[in-house]
């Protein structure tokens, strides 16, 4: 054991308390960046989960919620488009450092697809509510709570208090199946809305398979595990708020602020905030309307409600879409 003379000791003592000063007000001056990667379950507990949704289908836990965060956040997806809807899609596991291609369009390789150069994107899913602050992580889940409640609602008008209680959607006659070459929908199956936010058509099916479970066939052959596996549900809901569409920014990107409107956005309204998820999630239906829709208004009452409850603000909230122009 090293023994410190009583002058040197007190220097010692002095410098670290020094140098502790100094990196707190460094940290106040923000010449360090602010905390990412915030679990939700730090600051979501069970019985907060439990509080929010007191009437949800028992089907719906906090444990299945974390779990599906935990499993999905070890995937990104790597998103490349040739041409005008030519697709390559590679996945990795961070966990092994492993990447394999899962999709790859047939004309991939054409020479017609390469002429124009290619636009790609990557989705992190370890960033579900926990790439910025805790404030920004705790107002993206109110958004993420406030539409998965409403596609899930049932009865119980203005108290906010009847969120996931639907497994799928109340009609389950209608098949959802549309054309799509690279996610053909299987004999006999129904791709109806499911889980918590009601994943819908046989194409939407086969790619959430390929980014979750690397494997279209999965969803596409089996499209009933969004109601009979919880986790694989809330995957489904976590997978779809943060991958963009064709021509739409993931609800992610948009409550975290790295969405900004594009000159064609801006001439059709489209603001960040609440509003766009909205509109990202069926704009065609709630938006562009005036802002007397009941289906926008319930959304953004449930978002607001869920603020409150979790303890976050949104001062500047563009909640409402009623103005915006909605996707085609």
């Amino acid at each position: 054991m090293t023994v410190f003379h009583s002058a040197y000791k007190a220097k010692f003592l002095l410098s670290a308390i020094l140098l502790l000063f100094c990196f707190e007000c460094g940290s106040a001056n923000n010449t360090h960046p602010a905390a990412a990667n915030i679990p939700v379950s730090t600051f979501l507990s069970e019985k907060q989960f439990n509080d929010l949704f007191p009437m949800r289908d028992k089907f719906y836990t906090y444990s299945a919620f974390i779990k599906a965060i935990n499993q999905l956040g070890h995937i990104r997806v790597k998103v490349t488009k040739r041409a005008v809807s030519v697709y390559q899609i590679i996945r990795t596991d961070k966990r092994t450092g492993k990447s394999a291609v899962v999709r790859q369009d047939e004309d991939w390789n054409e020479d017609w697809a390469k002429k124009k150069p290619d636009s790609s994107y990557t989705v992190d899913y370890g960033n579900f509510c926990s790439e910025k602050d805790l404030q920004t992580d705790k107002k993206e889940l109110a958004a993420f709570f406030a539409n998965i409640a409403h596609e899930t609602r049932h009865g119980q008008n203005g108290k906010y208090d009847d969120g996931l209680m639907y497994i799928h959607e109340s009609n389950t006659s209608l098949p959802y199946i549309a054309d799509n070459d690279n996610y053909p929908p299987v004999a006999g199956k129904k791709y109806y809305g499911r889980g918590p936010l009601q994943l819908s058509y046989n194409g939407n099916y086969g790619y959430a398979s390929d980014c979750i479970f690397g494997d279209k066939r999965i969803l596409l052959n089996n499209p009933d595990l969004l109601e009979t596996d919880p986790v694989a549900a809330f995957e489904a809901a976590i997978y779809f708020w943060m991958t963009p569409q064709t021509y739409k920014p993931s609800a992610h990107d948009v409550m975290i602020g790295k969405w900004q409107p594009k000159a064609d956005d801006i001439a059709k309204n489209r603001k960040p905030g609440f509003g766009m998820t909205i509109n990202i999630i069926n704009g065609a239906i709630e938006c562009g309307q005036g802002d007397s829709m009941f289906s926008m208004n319930d959304r953004i009452g449930f978002y607001q409600y869920f603020l409150k409850q979790l303890g976050a603000s949104d001062p500047n909230c563009v909640c409402s879409c009623g103005s915006m122009a909605a996707y085609k």
